[in-house]
């Protein structure tokens, strides 16, 4: 093959004989007119594909595994050497393991699915969860990603959440359309359960309530993917990648919660604003200038992120959420409420009333309780004092101590009562406040309840400042007359009138 140029010199131009050739270049009669006939070697080419007697018989038997695995899960489908031992052990094949790999792969890549590119028209978005490992504290943690990308400027947006939840779900909108300036005209999901309620075809879904609160508010359109069509919003699920290997290699070191974390995601995301993609001719945030005209306005009204959901307070005056429990105001034991929840507290509501508010708490089987919602309750059985769990770590200053010991020492078994009314004037003031008037009812020795109370109510007192007229002229003509003090005079002086 080397000579390949050669010959064909030898013969087309100079006129040599092709017997000659086949002689001097030691070559057959049929490959001298394959090398006239072709500029360069054609390479080798089979005119059928070489046979396979032993797999032959069994090429349907793989096929049929390989239909089937299409309806499996993932991770329970058959690998090849799978599929060799079940040819050996249940079909009688007597083969080799290399050829039913080949067969196999063939098979895969015969059958690989095909997709077409899509056109992405500015004030289009596509939303989905990730997940990315932290170390929170000091422990490992994984924590939720909500991200929101712009195909058409390449905009993405990421979020940290302590879990993917519904809360979540409406907050990480809220934080990207802030991030955005305005609200995309079209965002399309999957098919989680936290925005569908049922899917009732290819395309129609029934929404959650939640959802549809947030659409609703917003006015976007919504579009969902097929059932394990995931490629219909492969832009977000690229990005999702992207985000953990740019945004969050090394692996954060967060202390104290995730509000720093997201700051630092925010910066990144700013800072990718300014890289420019392949195939754009302009960078991401100059396109993103542009998509903004096609974006929604933001509503005036502001959208409470929050998940919503009846409860009944139970008679430790708990109420259940979300795998954990929240102490309520004892007065509220065996009511229904409602449970108003989003990603930074709980509220619970009874009626037209606020009954408590509770940080969020993100573990599972936790009691979060706050004592003050048992006073009442400590109030009418004060041998409970110092074994309720509500008052566990409860850390009060050192004065409050001391009076206890003194009531108890005074009055003795209803000193303990006394202490808790003390302790329930905290349900209508600061405890530093409360602490001023306990040290002062110490100072003076009369340390009780009603003059820890009064001293309080006396501290609260302003003077009463004078009236002022301005902007009143209709009042200046009022005259008012000076009080008659004679009869005040005579009793002052001792004298009868």
């Amino acid at each position: 093959m080397e000579n390949w140029a050669e010959i064909r010199r030898r013969v087309l131009v100079d006129g040599q004989s092709k017997r000659s050739v086949c002689r001097e270049f030691d070559i057959h009669w049929d490959t001298l007119q394959k090398i006239l006939h072709h500029s360069e070697p054609p390479g080798y080419r089979r005119a059928a594909a070489r046979p396979k007697p032993k797999l032959e018989p069994f090429l349907p038997v793989i096929h049929q595994i390989l239909e089937a695995d299409k309806k499996a899960p993932k991770k329970q489908r058959h690998t090849a050497h799978r599929i060799f031992e079940r040819l050996r052990d249940e079909h009688g094949y007597t083969g080799g393991l290399t050829i039913v790999k080949q067969a196999v792969a063939s098979w895969r890549l015969r059958s690989a699915e095909v997709f077409i590119p899509l056109a992405h028209p500015p004030g289009q978005a596509q939303v989905d969860f990730g997940e990315a490992e932290i170390q929170l504290d000091a422990k490992p943690a994984k924590v939720a990603l909500f991200v929101m990308t712009l195909p058409y400027s390449d905009l993405i947006f990421v979020t940290a959440f302590p879990r993917e939840c519904t809360e979540a779900f409406l907050e990480g909108h809220l934080r990207a359309f802030a991030f955005l300036g305005g609200v995309p005209r079209r965002i399309s999901y999957d098919n989680s359960r936290i925005a569908v309620a049922k899917i009732l075809g290819s395309r129609d879904r029934k929404v959650t309530d939640a959802f549809l609160r947030l659409k609703s508010h917003h006015l976007f359109e919504s579009h969902f993917c097929l059932v394990r069509r995931p490629n219909e919003k492969g832009h977000v699920e690229t990005l999702i990648g992207f985000a953990r290997r740019k945004f969050l290699v090394p692996v954060p070191l967060v202390n104290g919660g995730l509000a720093s974390l997201n700051g630092e995601l925010q910066r990144r995301c700013r800072e990718d604003l300014t890289r420019r993609t392949w195939g754009k001719s302009a960078a991401k945030g100059d396109r993103l200038d542009e998509e903004r005209s096609s974006f929604l306005a933001m509503p005036s009204e502001v959208f409470v992120a929050a998940r919503v959901e009846p409860r009944r307070v139970d008679s430790l005056s708990l109420v259940s959420f979300d795998a954990n429990q929240y102490s309520v105001p004892t007065e509220f034991a065996h009511h229904p409420v409602t449970v108003v929840a989003s990603v930074d507290e709980v509220r619970v509501v009874a009626g037209d009333r606020l009954a408590a508010v509770h940080s969020r708490c993100w573990g599972r089987e936790q009691v979060t309780y706050d004592p003050l919602h048992y006073l009442a309750v400590l109030e009418r059985k004060p041998g409970a004092l110092d074994f309720a769990a509500p008052l566990e770590g409860w850390e009060l200053p050192v004065c409050f101590g001391v009076l206890r010991r003194q009531l108890e020492a005074e009055f003795a078994g209803a000193g303990t009562r006394q202490y808790i009314k003390v302790l329930r004037l905290l349900e209508k003031s600061e405890p530093r406040e409360l602490a001023r008037a306990v040290g002062r009812a110490l100072e003076l020795g009369v340390a009780d309840a009603d003059a820890v109370r009064l001293i309080l109510e006396h501290r609260r007192e302003q003077p009463v400042g004078l009236f002022c007229l301005d902007g009143r002229p209709h009042l200046r003509s009022v005259v008012v007359p000076s009080p008659d003090l004679s009869a005040y005079a005579s009793l002052a002086a001792g004298v009868t009138p």
